[in-house]
């Protein structure tokens, strides 16, 4: 299906825009204005304007090599490879080789002209400025990106609330049939939700820690203590009674899977659970010992997992979590 995305729409206006000033000032090369701000539209704030800083510095650093080479050597092809082996590498050098195709539009001008003035250097200066600029405006709006990470969040802990039921089950009847799918859902997620944050963090200019990233990263610690868990799971062949005091737990937790930082009281129940382990009679049998011991793992393993959850605490400067 044809789709039009906001950048594209962005890139279209800015160009039109930034051409329809040049035009109206009468600049020579007036359409150069409208390449320069579609070469310059970014996907983030943040990039946007590092980057119009790295093609201005780029402009001003190439029209200045442009000015030497040209009227040195002269106007011929010659004096374009000369020019390119100077410019391109002291980009590098500055780390604004992003620069090197808006520079060449300029430079290209001043080599068609073939006559060093006064007026073209202002005229290509205002082309510069006009297409950077332009750019850097219409890049300042971005949409927000908190809904679909919210979205992504909410769609995550079901998963987590699923697996935690689910095992639950399994500790209690055995196999479920269970096919393990929300772990393989939940993962995948994750990818997708730390690119989001990242975008979201890039569309803060003077933001550089982002609470949504640290909760996925959080979140991703946690699945692959679940993912630890499953082969404990599956270790467990002899029912006994603190299988279904865990699987109580289980459920419970599977319950209470959200946002906000609630993993004291899981803790806290956690430890209750482990004094009663710790009042019950020893294992009269090698199975019931092979049982126990697998659960007991399963809860070292769960207070890992409660651990990660309990250091995570949202900064106030940022959106508290629901």
């Amino acid at each position: 299906m044809f789709k039009i995305g906001y950048r594209t729409l962005k890139t279209a206006i800015g160009a039109a825009i930034a051409t329809f000033i040049a035009q109206a000032l009468e600049l020579d090369f007036f359409a150069s204005a409208g390449i320069i701000a579609i070469l310059c539209v970014q996907k983030t704030k943040r990039k946007s304007v590092q980057d119009s800083w790295a093609r201005f510095l780029a402009c001003i650093i190439g029209m200045v090599y442009a000015v030497l080479v040209f009227e040195f050597i002269g106007y011929h092809p010659l004096s374009i490879i000369v020019l390119l082996l100077l410019f391109i590498p002291t980009t590098l050098a500055l780390n604004i080789q992003g620069g090197i195709v808006t520079s060449s539009v300029i430079n290209f001008h001043i080599y068609t002209v073939a006559d060093l003035s006064l007026a073209l250097i202002i005229n290509e200066l205002a082309l510069i400025i006009i297409g950077i600029g332009i750019a850097l405006i219409v890049n300042m709006y971005m949409p927000s990106k908190e809904d679909q990470l919210e979205h992504m969040q909410a769609e995550l802990e079901s998963y987590f609330s699923i697996i935690f039921k689910e095992f639950a089950g399994y500790i209690r009847k055995g196999d479920n049939n269970w096919d393990g799918k929300e772990i393989t859902k939940a993962a995948s997620l994750l990818v997708k939700s730390k690119n989001q944050a990242l975008l979201n963090l890039e569309n803060h200019i003077l933001r550089y820690e982002d609470v949504y990233y640290h909760y996925f990263k959080m979140r991703e610690k946690q699945l692959d203590i679940i993912e630890r868990m499953m082969p404990l799971l599956t270790s467990i062949e002899h029912h006994v009674e603190q299988a279904d005091m865990l699987a109580d737990f289980l459920e419970e937790l599977g319950e209470g899977v959200h946002s906000s930082n609630t993993a004291h009281i899981y803790i806290n129940k956690l430890d209750k659970l482990k004094d009663s382990y710790k009042n019950m009679p020893l294992p009269a049998t090698r199975e019931e010992f092979e049982a126990r011991s697998a659960l007991a793992h399963l809860v070292r393993e769960l207070e890992q997992y409660l651990a990660i959850k309990h250091q995570f605490k949202p900064k106030k400067e940022y959106k508290v979590f629901r």
